[in-house]
């Protein structure tokens, strides 16, 4: 279970919770037939709601998982105990032992082992499961049991910070595959079913309704998630969010809770973006994320925030996305989007709200084209546009070699090396963790050198990773400058 974010609803402090395993269970309403009224109006009724077809067809897709993270020794910073510096090295004061800077030291410390336990859905014959990435993230071993109580140990085929979303394997045959709905097509009201493994209670069924489409929480770096009132507990994460078919139409992930335990509603990925994570993971190893290049908010927060601070706005609708930024050299730079700007539609999608976009932007991949109708002083616009990665190009991204430092780069633009007085460098786009957390680089932090070699591009950067983890001192020293101006530079070891 991890704890992800406290966030104000309606008032309330709600806690976001992602859980190791996460189950929604609901159905559809049946019915068998529309007598006719007048001859004119069809009146549908409403018939008892069966489930068991759903449970029992897609249970058996529903597996177990394990997580197992090994103790190791770790080296962590300590606050110096001058008695303690005194009695184990009476002379460290002299010749600068003990102590260090800001009156701490280095301690190696064994950590505990761990375990915790999760859900995953069958999705191949073959063994590839999807899960969600906080089940699996830092283990060391997996071990992933079937609703017959069969065991296999399982690899991590590729993992996806952003949408929380992983992709493992284990060596089986005939397995008792899912089959994958579309996730668009869900409706509103549409019953569901959650199963999974919550609280240790093993093959567990949910039931509930689709509360809502497009939901984006703050908890992931891209989001659109299926809402259910379905209830989830800690365990659910990676299990299947299925339709009264038994059909796969989400992965389940986590939940709002004012306690911890369900008391609202739970939250799944839809599978149209669970597709395109998997077969991105599967051929290249990574996701290769399309970005259309701005930042915002829904319409109606942005007027709102507006009135709330006395002023009248009047965009020409209430509905789509408020541009607030729009990232140079992207896709809505090529297609003149501004600031102010509200976009409607893509691919003739309607756009209410940001969930909406983040939904379809991330079923493409660099280089898919796609229509964007927007509103620019209230006048009607459409341009078809190429989507654009992080690095601002088209290119399959080549970032395996480079996941141990837990960022994201691209060239400078001309604009910075005007402004900056410079002729090359790789800027800090996104840090999400690893090395480069740990060392202290920001993001927006200029790399030029990294052991003394110049720093121009991406694969540069690989190029020096690779050969420094392989070398009799494998560590990075990176200098470069902030956006200021100012110079700096850091120390990065790689091994442990």
């Amino acid at each position: 279970m991890k704890k992800i974010a406290n966030y104000l609803v309606s008032g309330m402090s709600v806690v976001a919770i992602v859980f190791s395993v996460a189950a929604f269970n609901k159905t559809c309403a049946a019915t068998n037939g529309a007598p006719q009224m007048d001859h004119v109006t069809a009146v549908a009724v409403a018939q008892p709601v069966d489930l068991t077809y759903a449970a029992e067809k897609a249970l058996p897709s529903v597996v177990h998982i394990k997580y197992v993270q090994n103790s190791k020794i770790q080296t962590v910073k300590v606050q110096s105990d001058p008695f303690e510096d005194f009695f184990s090295d009476p002379f460290g004061g002299f010749f600068g032992r003990g102590q260090g800077q800001g009156g701490t030291r280095e301690r190696k410390v064994q950590t505990p082992k761990k375990t915790a336990t999760g859900s995953g859905v069958i999705i191949s014959t073959d063994g590839y499961i999807v899960t969600n990435n906080h089940v699996v993230d830092g283990a060391d071993e997996l071990t992933v049991t079937l609703s017959d109580n069969k065991e296999y140990s399982a690899r991590i085929i590729g993992a996806d910070k952003t949408t929380d979303l992983a992709l493992i394997k284990i060596d089986g045959k005939n397995l008792p595959a899912i089959k994958i709905a579309n996730s668009d097509d869900v409706k509103i009201g549409e019953w569901v079913l959650a199963i999974g493994n919550p609280l240790g209670l093993n093959n567990t069924v949910t039931a509930g309704i689709i509360s809502a489409k497009a939901r984006t929480l703050g908890a992931n770096g891209v989001e659109s998630f299926i809402q259910t009132d379905a209830a989830i507990n800690a365990g659910n994460s990676g299990g299947a969010l299925v339709n009264t078919r038994g059909e796969l139409v989400g992965i389940n992930a986590m939940l709002y809770s004012q306690t911890g335990s369900y008391s609202g509603y739970g939250f799944a990925i839809p599978t149209a973006m669970m597709n395109k994570v998997v077969d991105d993971l599967k051929q290249y190893g990574t996701v290769q994320r399309a970005m259309i290049g701005i930042s915002g908010t829904d319409v109606k927060n942005y007027v709102d925030g507006e009135k709330e601070k006395g002023n009248e706005v009047d965009l020409g609708t209430m509905e789509g996305i408020y541009v607030a930024e729009v990232v140079e050299n992207s896709a809505a730079e090529e297609a003149g989007l501004e600031k102010g700007d509200v976009i409607t539609e893509v691919d003739g999608q309607k756009m209410t709200k940001f969930g909406d976009l983040s939904g379809i932007i991330a079923q493409k991949r660099p280089g898919d084209k796609v229509s964007i109708t927007y509103l620019h002083n209230k006048k009607k616009h459409t341009k078809q546009v190429t989507l654009r990665n992080e690095q601002g190009n088209t290119k399959v991204v080549k970032n395996a070699d480079l996941d141990v430092l837990g960022a994201d780069f691209r060239p400078v633009t001309e604009a910075q090396k005007k402004q900056l007085e410079i002729s090359y460098g790789l800027e800090v786009v996104k840090v999400n963790g690893g090395k480069m957390k740990d060392a202290g680089v920001p993001k927006g932090f200029i790399i030029q050198t990294v052991n003394d070699v110049k720093i121009s591009s991406l694969d540069d950067l690989q190029e020096v990773v690779k050969e420094a983890s392989t070398s009799k001192d494998p560590v990075l020293i990176i200098k470069g400058l902030y956006p200021t101006g100012k110079k700096s530079g850091f120390y990065i070891q790689l091994s442990e």
